[in-house]
């Protein structure tokens, strides 16, 4: 776990913040990005992954079962509910990057990750482009245009150090890389740093 997830701790210090599921607004603070990225790759996102159709049909049976399997667990809940599975897995996806073993196992098991990681990363990142690309130049019936973002980020402990194949999977499937904050000294202004984002 240790070696292949982080150098100097044996455990992973990710908070997952996710599902700023957005129709026609931005993000608080206006910019729709977290504050201060602290740890990336290089890389660059890769924009025209080479996915086989038969693993994009898998990942797309997984997601749905995921979802369906979410919902028996929220359905009785008082209220109206709004929740977004894609938005979900991609995101807890970008912790599952780094997770080995028997977490790497009990996560793929609960959110119907069945490709292995070489293949699961850039499947998901297909779907999410191809989603993205559906809403552009769309057009409301009142004529006004819309957008659908789905806004993800992971947040680690300062301090660790994460390895690089880690911040490249993150970087070239997600477009993402990982802001470092001190939870363990300041646990309460981590979450409201988190929060207000």
């Amino acid at each position: 776990w240790e070696a292949e997830v982080m150098k100097k701790t044996p455990q992973i210090m990710l908070v997952l913040v996710t599902i700023a599921v957005l129709a026609g607004c931005a993000c608080p603070g206006g910019s729709g990005k977290p504050p201060g990225l602290s740890a990336k790759s290089n890389l660059a996102r890769d924009t025209s992954p080479d996915v086989p159709a038969a693993d994009q049909t898998e990942l797309v049976a997984g997601n749905s079962a995921f979802a369906f399997d979410l919902y028996q667990h929220l359905r009785d809940e008082e209220g109206n509910l709004f929740y977004s599975p894609h938005s979900i897995s991609i995101a807890l996806a970008m912790t599952y990057a780094g997770a080995r073993g028997e977490t790497e196992q009990q996560m793929a098991d609960t959110l119907h990750y069945t490709l292995p990681q070489d293949q699961l990363h850039p499947a998901l990142n297909r779907l999410d482009l191809e989603l993205e690309s559906r809403g552009k130049g769309a057009k409301g019936k009142d004529g006004e245009s819309f957008e659908l973002k789905v806004t993800n980020a992971t947040w680690g402990q300062e301090g660790y150090e994460f390895l690089p194949e880690y911040l490249d999977t993150l970087a070239v499937n997600y477009g993402a890389g990982l802001r470092l904050m001190d939870f363990m000294g300041d646990p309460d202004g981590s979450r409201v740093t988190i929060n207000d984002w």
